[in-house]
């Protein structure tokens, strides 16, 4: 007779409803670019325009989606409830919210007439796929202690694809014929994409960045400014941020182990020594 433990494993509320979020997003993200697809072949106003785009409104819930999935893993970790469930959860959501929805989304809007256009979409979402398999398999080994991605996030990947598309529409306005400039540096992105995602490059996970995470008075006040400065820019910002983490990942293995660790805020020593106990006064 099987263990009841195994039958039915435990379910945390807070973090899986931020999945849940996430994987409404991905949902709602694709539903909105089949409507734009039939809106578009029953000759409704250009949906290329900035304001009147059912795929800015996909875009938009991907970047969401993205918040999700940050906060599903935060609040797991925050209260010592990560679960075998929840990172199935989480990859099942993660291939829909980040694999099906950005792939739909630059093939109708790109990739459609393009040479085997479908291919290279179809690409992206198995590499994506292959990357999330890869992450559970290594995550089933974990000691607990890994602080690294391997290859490129697909969360990452996909936002790197929503805030340069939001970034073109944005850029662009109203003159679609820029379109077909931008296109082919869309395509190029999605197949770079594709090979970063299943590489062997590592990027920094932040797992150990959490509430007790102490950091000086500069580091608050760049982390303030640039959370400030994305709010007011929120067209074409999240595009730099998600290009830098990018970027990080090709920069990361020339930079120091010291520079390493005030980027990351990796700080080892405060997560391998035990508390140690109150030292009691002194007498006088």
């Amino acid at each position: 007779m099987s263990d009841s433990k195994c039958d039915s494993p435990k379910i945390y509320l807070l973090p899986n409803l931020m999945t849940a979020g996430n994987l409404f997003c991905g949902f709602a993200a694709t539903m909105l670019i089949v409507r734009g697809t039939v809106a578009q072949e029953l000759g409704e106003p250009d949906l290329f325009f900035f304001n009147q785009t059912y795929f800015h409104s996909a875009i938009w819930l991907i970047l969401i989606a993205c918040i999700f999935d940050m906060l599903d893993g935060r609040l797991a970790r925050l209260g010592g409830h990560e679960s075998d469930f929840g990172r199935e959860f989480d990859s099942l959501a993660d291939v829909i919210s980040f694999g099906v929805a950005p792939a739909m989304m630059l093939y109708k809007i790109v990739l459609q007439g393009f040479p085997y256009g479908w291919a290279i979409s179809f690409l992206y979402l198995l590499c994506g796929a292959l990357r999330l398999a890869r992450f559970n398999c290594l995550a089933a080994k974990s000691t607990g202690c890994d602080k690294d991605f391997r290859g490129f996030p697909i969360p990452a990947a996909a936002g790197v694809i929503a805030s340069v598309t939001l970034f073109i529409l944005w850029w662009e306005g109203k003159d679609r014929e820029l379109i077909g400039v931008w296109r082919y540096l869309l395509v190029a992105l999605m197949i770079f994409l594709s090979f970063m995602m299943f590489s062997g490059f590592k990027y920094p996970s932040f797992k150990r960045v959490n509430w007790r995470t102490k950091g000086s008075i500069p580091v608050f006040i760049a982390i303030f400014l640039v959370l400030i400065f994305t709010a007011i820019n929120y067209i074409w910002m999240p595009a730099v941020l998600f290009i830098t983490y990018l970027l990080y990942g090709f920069l990361r293995p020339f930079l120091s182990k010291q520079m390493r660790q005030e980027i990351e805020d990796d700080s080892e020593e405060s997560d391998s020594q035990p508390p140690q106990p109150p030292v009691p006064p002194t007498q006088g």
